[in-house]
């Protein structure tokens, strides 16, 4: 397949228009490589041994979450240099699909809410609210990491969930307002836990956005890389 046609597939996965302001050049092809594309590699970051494996993998382009570049480059060096670098060197082309993906059906949201097998699934503005009957140490299984848990959560509920760092306090009243009993993301901060009027569960923001990126590689007879990042002991 040529890579405007794959490029063209990716964009009816996740429209371009569904981006926030923020994402603006942030999404879409971001490293130039080959023109056909017969080999697809899967991650939820492009990190230099993610980048590294695609091209080992023999992958003409490596469809991921985040961008390598978030802010403009004055040179070219260090990490995003070795990143860019090794990208080049494979023709491996790097496309982004970020916050477009969030909102798109069976995005990141959507796959978080079927990991966690919510039922009675709804929408919020960025996020999803759904009805979850699994117990909290279920739910640290299901995600793969640990969670810490502000205030008392009474399963079943009605758990609202964003992927990735998404405790903002306009968002939790939002899934408040819709019948949210808890609220799940990542990051949080000490200031959003002293604001929230219902409980919130912190997990990682890999563990929030990589079922997104691994079931769409499933759908697409992809293979996803997985790098999960090293836990920071306190």
């Amino acid at each position: 397949m040529q890579i405007a046609d794959f490029i063209a597939m990716l964009e009816e996965i996740a429209p371009p228009e569904l981006a926030e302001e923020f994402d603006c050049g942030r999404i879409g092809r971001i490293i130039e490589g080959q023109d056909e594309v017969n080999t697809v590699c899967c991650a939820l970051d492009a990190t230099l041994s993610v980048v590294r494996a695609a091209v080992a993998e023999g992958a003409d382009i490596l469809v991921v979450h985040h961008t390598p570049i978030w802010s403009p480059l004055t040179c070219i060096g260090g990490e995003s240099g070795r990143i860019i670098g090794t990208a080049l060197a494979g023709g491996l082309n790097v496309y982004a699909m970020h916050t477009n993906f969030d909102h798109a059906e069976g995005g990141i949201n959507d796959a978080l809410a079927e990991t966690l097998h919510l039922t009675g699934v709804m929408p919020l503005s960025l996020g999803v609210i759904g009805t979850l009957t699994h117990s909290l140490d279920e739910v640290a299984d299901l995600l793969g990491a640990p969670l810490r848990i502000y205030g008392d959560v009474h399963v079943p509920c009605r758990l609202a969930v964003a992927g990735g760092s998404c405790f903002s306090p306009d968002l939790i009243c939002e899934a408040e307002a819709q019948g949210a009993e808890a609220f799940l993301s990542a990051e949080l901060k000490h200031s959003v836990i002293r604001s929230s009027g219902i409980p919130l569960i912190e997990s990682t923001h890999y563990a929030t956005e990589a079922p997104g990126m691994r079931m769409l590689a499933m759908r697409m007879g992809w293979t996803f890389l997985e790098d999960i990042p090293a836990m920071v002991q306190h």
